[in-house]
C-alpha cells in the first residue's frame, strides 16, 4: 500500500508524466539540478527515493528521457512502488525500450490503488502497455519449488513463484532455476513478437554423499548378523517396558459459552466498523473524483494550479488521502472480524479437553492485521 505522501505526489505530478506529450517543456537551472542531485545523495532511503523520484519527473517533463530514466531507476532501487513503476514505464516507452516499458507498466497495474481519482492515469498505462506488449514477447515460468532463483539468458528476474510474466525480445531464450539443495533445471523457449511461451522447470533434490554412503554399513551389518535360535525372542521380551498402572480418567469439564459469545460479538462489531469505513472511503473517493472532474471541465489543472484553483486541488488531495486512510481501516476491520469469527467457531467445535489439558483461545489484534492464539497441550 502506497503512502499518502506518494498519493499526493501522484495526483499533482503523475498527470504530467501520463500526458507530457501535450505539456509545455519547462527548464530548470543547473544550480537547481545540482541541489536536487545533492539532496538525493543524503538522508535516509525514503528521502533519497523521493528526491530521485521528483527529479525523474522533472526531467521527463523537460523531455530529457535518458536522464529521467537514470533518476527513476535510482528511485526504483530504493522504493519499488507502483507510482515509480508507472513513471519509469512511461520513460522507457519514450526511449523505445518496450521490453522494459512492459515490465514496469505491468508492475504498476498489478499494484494500482483502488482510487477513482487515478483512473485516467491508469487508462494511459494500459494503452502504452498494450503498445509495448505487441512489440515484445513474454515467458511464463513455473517452478514447483518455492524460493528458487529464476534466470532468463543469465539475468536474474526473481524467485519462484514469479509475480507475473517475464518480458523478452522476440527469439530464443534460455530459462534456468537454481536453489541450494536442488539440481539446477533449465530449458529453452522460442517466443514470437506479441506472443507468450510457457516453461516448467522441475527441480530434483540432491542427495548428500554422507546420507547415501553412511547408511549402507548399518544396513549391511544388520543383514549380516546371525543370532542363535531363540535369542531374538528372548531379547525382545527383555526389552519390553513394564506396563504403567492405569490412572483414573476424570470426568470432562463443562465448556463455558462466555468466550464464544464475546468473540462472536467482537466479530459483529468489527464487521460493522468495516462496512461503515468502506462506505465512508467510497464517498471520499467519489468526492475526489467529482472535484477532479470539475477542475478539468473548468479548464483548470493541479500540476501547477493558478491561484483560483489552489483550494480545489487541495480538496482533491485531502479527499483522496481520506479515502485511502478509511480504506486501510476497513481492511483491518474485515480481517479482525474474520479472525474473531474463526476463533469463536474453533472454540465451539473444538473437542472438549481433558481436565488436565487446559486450552485457551485468545484474539490478537495489531495495526497491520489480526489473528488468534490457541494455548494448550495435546
Amino acid at each position: 500500500m502506497m503512502s499518502c505522501q506518494y498519493l499526493a505526489l501522484l495526483l499533482t505530478l503523475g498527470g504530467a508524466i501520463a500526458y507530457a506529450d501535450a505539456a509545455e517543456a519547462q527548464t530548470s537551472t543547473p544550480q537547481a539540478a545540482a541541489r536536487s542531485a545533492d539532496e538525493a545523495t543524503r538522508g535516509d532511503p525514503a528521502k533519497r527515493a523521493d528526491a530521485f523520484y521528483k527529479r525523474g519527473v522533472q526531467l521527463y517533463r523537460e523531455k530529457k528521457y535518458a536522464e529521467a530514466e537514470a533518476a527513476l531507476l535510482s528511485a526504483w532501487e530504493l522504493s519499488p512502488t507502483f507510482d515509480v513503476a508507472q513513471n519509469l514505464g512511461h520513460t522507457e516507452y519514450q526511449l523505445k525500450k518496450h521490453r522494459e516499458a512492459a515490465k514496469y507498466l505491468s508492475f504498476a497495474l498489478r499494484h494500482w490503488p483502488l482510487l477513482k481519482a487515478t483512473s485516467a492515469l491508469k487508462d494511459r498505462v494500459k494503452s502504452r502497455l498494450a503498445e509495448s506488449r505487441a512489440l515484445v514477447g513474454a515467458v511464463t515460468v513455473s517452478v514447483p519449488v518455492v524460493g528458487a532463483e529464476v534466470l532468463v539468458d543469465g539475468e536474474a528476474v526473481g524467485r519462484s513463484p514469479l509475480e507475473g510474466e517475464v518480458f523478452v525480445e522476440p527469439g530464443e531464450h534460455r530459462v534456468e532455476a537454481r536453489l541450494a539443495g536442488y539440481a539446477p533445471a533449465s530449458g529453452t523457449v522460442r517466443v514470437a513478437k506479441g506472443g507468450t511461451a510457457e516453461v516448467t522447470l522441475a527441480m530434483a533434490p540432491v542427495k548428500s554423499e554422507a546420507g547415501t554412503t553412511g547408511a549402507a554399513p548399518v544396513a549391511n551389518a544388520a543383514e549380516g548378523k546371525k543370532s542363535a535360535p531363540g535369542a531374538d525372542a528372548g531379547a525382545r521380551t527383555a526389552e519390553q517396558p513394564a506396563e504403567a498402572p492405569a490412572t483414573p480418567v476424570p470426568p470432562p469439564t463443562k465448556r463455558s459459552w462466555v468466550p464464544a459469545i464475546a468473540l462472536g460479538a467482537g466479530s459483529v462489531v468489527a464487521l460493522g466498523v468495516g462496512i461503515g469505513t468502506t462506505l465512508a472511503s467510497n464517498a471520499a473517493s467519489d468526492d475526489a473524483h467529482d472535484q477532479s472532474a470539475a477542475i478539468i471541465n473548468g479548464g483548470g489543472q493541479c500540476v501547477k494550479p493558478p491561484a483560483s484553483w489552489v483550494g480545489a486541488c487541495e480538496q482533491v488531495r485531502s479527499d483522496a488521502s481520506r479515502a485511502d486512510t478509511l480504506g486501510n481501516v476497513a481492511r483491518v476491520a474485515y480481517i479482525a472480524s474474520g479472525a474473531l469469527a474463526i476463533a469463536a467457531a474453533t472454540y465451539v467445535f473444538w473437542p472438549k479437553p481433558k481436565a488436565a489439558d487446559a486450552v485457551t483461545v485468545l484474539p490478537v489484534m495489531r495495526a497491520g492485521g489480526a489473528g488468534v492464539v490457541v494455548l494448550g497441550a495435546w
